[in-house]
């Protein structure tokens, strides 16, 4: 444990910001496990709503910086291909 008052700070506020990150990064992998599942399922008009909720958690991720904005967009197009593939 630091000695240094500003050093404390630094750790305390490190261990805040890891928590929200981890909720963050948590939360965007069970939005993709879902839309996993509902794709497994076969279930379009499910997948096509909750691709939308998706790509707004992804996108919201990447302005937090929890996610890069390419990693964002492979996952997102990814989803789309594997929905229009259900599709047809």
């Amino acid at each position: 444990m630091p000695n240094i008052k500003s050093a404390i700070k630094r750790v305390n506020v490190n261990k805040k910001k890891n928590e929200i990150n981890k909720s963050a990064k948590s939360e965007v992998k069970t939005a993709l496990k879902k839309l996993n599942a509902l794709i497994a399922a076969g279930d379009v008009a499910a997948c096509e709503a909750s691709f939308k909720e998706v790509c707004s958690i992804l996108d919201k991720s990447v302005a937090k910086g929890i996610m890069h904005k390419n990693t964002a967009a492979n996952k997102k197009s990814g989803f789309a291909l594997k929905i229009n593939a259900l599709k047809a």
